[in-house]
């Protein structure tokens, strides 16, 4: 039988992506037994509004661009089809189920897991899947972080928010070196955040 290929799953709503998440990306692929990770493009999120975010496809088609030609990167759109608002849990049960050739490692910032008792069937992730968090200045941990299914990863992380990129773009202002240069060049040609509530 066939080695299951492990796939992590890094959620975000990437709105827009930038060099912050791809360190990340690049650091847990380097430092984890990962063979490949997908970029799940999250099309809402239950505790974001949702008047700020670009269309799915869109946020989607930045990631694309970003990952550009690494092939241990993949743009997924796992989750617009499924029901609104996404659940972690469903996904992963729903991604399983539809790709039995890979086992799936859940990814997640250091202040997700701190207020991760309070996910929708956090219990059955933790007994069915492996979790890798980056840690977050300035975010307690929590008493998962000591858990069998949890390991902790000191990932290099830059103080970027896409909210921030955001209102450089609305105020005419360069983002350069933010985002990736196929990403940067894009959104100069394309007016998505520009009229977009912050």
């Amino acid at each position: 039988m066939e080695k299951k290929k492990k796939t992590g799953l890094f959620f975000g709503s990437f709105n827009p992506v930038h060099v912050g998440h791809m360190i990340i990306a690049n650091f847990i692929l380097n430092n984890t037994n990962l063979d490949e990770l997908w970029m799940v493009v999250s099309p809402h999120n239950p505790h974001k509004e949702k008047k700020s975010l670009a269309k799915d496809y869109d946020r989607l088609n930045l990631v694309q661009l970003a990952i550009s030609d690494n092939p241990k990167i993949r743009a997924s759109s796992i989750e617009f089809d499924l029901p609104k608002p996404s659940y972690t849990i469903d996904t992963l049960t729903y991604a399983s189920e539809a790709y039995t050739d890979r086992e799936f490692v859940l990814i997640m910032g250091g202040d997700n897991l701190a207020s991760f008792h309070k996910w929708k069937n956090y219990e059955q992730i933790l007994a069915l899947y492996s979790i890798l968090v980056y840690s977050r200045p300035g975010y307690e941990l929590g008493d998962l972080q000591d858990h069998d299914k949890v390991t902790i990863l000191n990932a290099p992380l830059l103080h970027i928010s896409a909210s921030y990129i955001r209102k450089l773009i609305s105020e005419g202002k360069s983002i350069q070196y933010l985002v990736t240069d196929k990403v940067y060049q894009y959104l100069i040609e394309n007016p998505m955040y520009r009229n977009l509530s912050q």
